[in-house]
């Protein structure tokens, strides 16, 4: 059910990933607009083609439900011990396969290639006003490696 990614998929991969803006629309409008792309096509297949950029896609009866973006690198400042981490870009499960459990299964797919890969760590960001995208982390047993804040000038 989980595969890597083909450019036969990126019409899906697209719907998804207007999924994702529309839930970062919702919780923060003054970063993210309504509508848009993410990747053009081209992108999306460039991405495809490196091993350090792997695409997943959770696929079931010929329809693809969820995808994971990843990307797999090296640290590579002069301060920093240079381990391999595996990032989750992007993990998205349709709106209308939720509850499924077709986002914890992405997730240990994800951990799994980690290990696989050797990496020391799997790290990703998630948008503290997304309160499910973060419950669900937490529940997978991740926990804050660090925060980033701001400051809204135009509010």
């Amino acid at each position: 059910m989980i595969r890597q990614a083909t450019v036969v998929d990126i019409p899906a991969l697209n719907q998804l990933l207007q999924e994702i803006l529309q839930v970062h629309h919702g919780v923060r409008p003054d970063i993210f607009r309504p509508v848009g792309q993410k990747f053009s096509s081209s992108e999306l297949a460039d991405l495809m083609s490196h091993p350090e950029t792997p695409i997943f896609v959770y696929e079931t009866d010929g329809k693809i439900l969820g995808h994971m973006f990843c990307q797999i690198a090296k640290a590579t400042s002069p301060v920093l011990e240079p381990i391999k981490t595996l990032f989750i870009e992007d993990l998205c499960v349709a709106q209308e396969a939720r509850g499924q459990k077709i986002g914890k299964q992405l997730y240990d797919f994800a951990v799994d290639l980690a290990k696989k890969e050797g990496c020391h760590n799997l790290t990703l960001d998630v948008w503290d006003a997304n309160h499910g995208a973060k419950s669900f982390y937490e529940r997978q047993g991740l926990e804050a490696q660090k925060t980033r804040m701001e400051l809204r000038l135009d509010t």
